[in-house]
This record gives structure tokens, C-alpha cells and sequence, in this order.
């Protein structure tokens, strides 16, 4: 692999133009393609990206990121594989895997590339190019589901193609086991925080809030378009998630409402020793 690599961007939102940002800045020539002209027009002028990725240059990239929805980027390789090559590698940045590794995994079977699946476990509440950062993703964990795990090869290429990226680390797993933990480590928390902030008390929540109020609303300013169509490839893992923590809610609602303090102070200790557990694990793993 030369020493300047050839980046290809379907895509410029926050994933997709921090995904451009972070190669252009590391000193490599990035392609990008978006249906809005405005982002690509944006890119250019801000040297995000160096031109245009079309199906004539497209073989020519190392690497090319899908930075857009999953059924749109399935669409994408479905037309733009003809165009690819042995050596080409398309990794998606989807927030769901099952369906688009299932689907793309055969199309890079049929016409002879690598496709694999990935996720970069950063972002912000905002979206759009004008959100992206080229640091997005530094020292962030980095999720990727290849056709076969045992396939060191590709495996060390992925890793290498990504080092400009300046990931803290990068999980190899299966699409059904990315799908089922995200479930519970971003959608659930996503639906959670937007549910939260229908409460009437959200209007007239100001001097009465701290850390807590927004640590838990973050995320709640979300682009429905995309996480509508994240949350129903992912629904059966997501609402085992969401029946989980009605039922867990509802104990704590049904202490209170029997005047059962002991019942209650013993949900808060479990719920507390249960935090302990996690924290006290994720430290042994660093």
C-alpha cells in the first residue's frame, strides 16, 4: 500500500464528512459523492476532499466509506459494483448490520470485492457536513463485521486502511452481535432521552437542571429520518431492549406507589452495584 491513499466518500454528513476530514487531514487525496451539491460545494472549499467520486474513478480508490442510510447504501454498491475491482475495499458506516452485511456481502461475492461492515462509535446530536470534525472519531472505538473473521488478511488491510483515522480501538464481531449490544449502548439510549423530554416539565425545566437533565437529553435531538429507518432494521433487538426497561421502570413506579421504601432502596442498590460491576470491568480491560 503507498504511503497516500486514495479515499472514497459516499456521503458528507457528520459520519461521512468527519470520515473525509480525518483522511484529508492525515495528507490523503479524498473522493466524495453526495446527492446535496451544497456539502460537496462545502467539502471543496474547505479542502475536506480534493474532487468528485464518480463511476470512473471510483476503482481507483483504496478504500471507499458508505456515510449514508442502509438502504440507501445498499442501493449505491448495488449500481457502483460493476465499476470495482478485486482490490477494492467498501466498508459501510451504518448504525445496523444484519441487513446491510447480509445483502452486501453477496454482492461482493458476485463481482469480486471486499465489503465489511463497520461502525465508529462517536458522534454528536448535530448532523450535516457542517457539523463534521476531522478529530470525530479519535481514540474512539471502532466496530467492524468482516465476511469471515478468521480472514487475518483482510482483517490487517481494514486496520491499516483505517490508522489515519486515529481509532482507540477496533472490535471484530458478528452483525448479529453489533446489532443486539447496540441495541442497548445507543438506540435504547436515543429512544429514552427523546421520550424523556415530552414531559410538559421540559418547558419549564430552566434553573432547575444540571448535569443530569443534560446528560440524559442529549441525544434526544436526533434526525428522525435516519433513526426511523435504524430503529425498524434493528426492531426485535430494540424493543426486547425497551420491554426491558418498562418492566425495570415500572417496579421502581410500583414501590413508591405501595409506600414500599425498602422494596425501592433495594432496586437503587441493585442498580447501583450493577453500575459498579460495569465500571469495575471496563477498568480491567484497559
Amino acid at each position: 500500500m503507498s504511503n497516500q491513499l486514495k479515499v472514497g466518500v459516499v456521503g458528507l454528513g457528520l459520519i461521512g464528512g468527519s470520515m473525509a476530514r480525518a483522511y484529508s487531514s492525515a495528507g490523503h487525496a479524498v473522493l466524495a459523492h453526495d446527492i446535496n451539491q451544497a456539502a460537496l460545494e462545502a467539502a471543496l472549499a474547505e479542502n475536506a476532499i480534493c474532487g468528485k467520486l464518480t463511476a470512473e474513478n471510483v476503482a481507483d480508490c483504496d478504500v471507499i466509506f458508505l456515510g449514508i442510510y442502509p438502504r440507501a447504501a445498499t442501493a449505491w454498491l448495488r449500481v457502483t459494483a460493476p465499476h470495482l475491482t478485486s482490490k477494492s475495499v467498501v466498508i459501510d458506516l451504518c448504525g445496523t448490520k444484519r441487513g446491510i452485511c447480509e445483502t452486501c456481502f453477496g454482492i461482493a461475492r458476485e463481482y469480486g470485492f471486499t465489503f465489511v461492515g463497520g461502525h465508529p462509535m462517536a458522534g454528536t446530536q448535530y448532523s450535516g457536513f457542517e457539523n463534521s470534525k476531522s478529530q470525530l472519531f479519535k481514540g474512539a472505538p471502532m466496530v467492524i463485521v468482516p465476511a469471515d473473521a478468521k480472514d487475518e488478511a483482510t482483517l490487517t488491510r481494514v486496520r491499516e486502511l483505517l490508522s489515519p483515522v486515529g481509532f482507540g480501538s477496533i472490535t471484530v464481531a458478528t452483525a448479529e452481535k453489533h446489532d443486539r449490544i447496540i441495541a442497548f449502548t445507543s438506540q435504547l439510549a436515543h429512544v429514552v432521552s427523546n421520550a424523556y423530554v415530552k414531559s410538559p416539565n421540559a418547558q419549564v425545566h430552566k434553573g432547575f437542571s444540571a448535569g443530569s437533565y443534560r446528560d440524559l437529553t442529549r441525544v434526544a435531538w436526533l434526525n428522525e429520518h435516519m433513526w426511523t429507518e435504524l430503529f425498524m432494521e434493528n426492531s426485535d433487538y430494540l424493543t426486547e431492549e425497551i420491554d426491558g426497561i418498562i418492566s425495570a421502570l415500572t417496579a421502581y413506579r410500583d414501590a413508591m406507589a405501595a409506600g414500599d421504601a425498602e422494596r425501592l432502596r433495594t432496586l437503587l442498590r441493585d442498580g447501583r452495584v450493577a453500575k459498579e460491576k460495569v465500571d469495575r470491568g471496563s477498568e480491567d480491560e484497559k
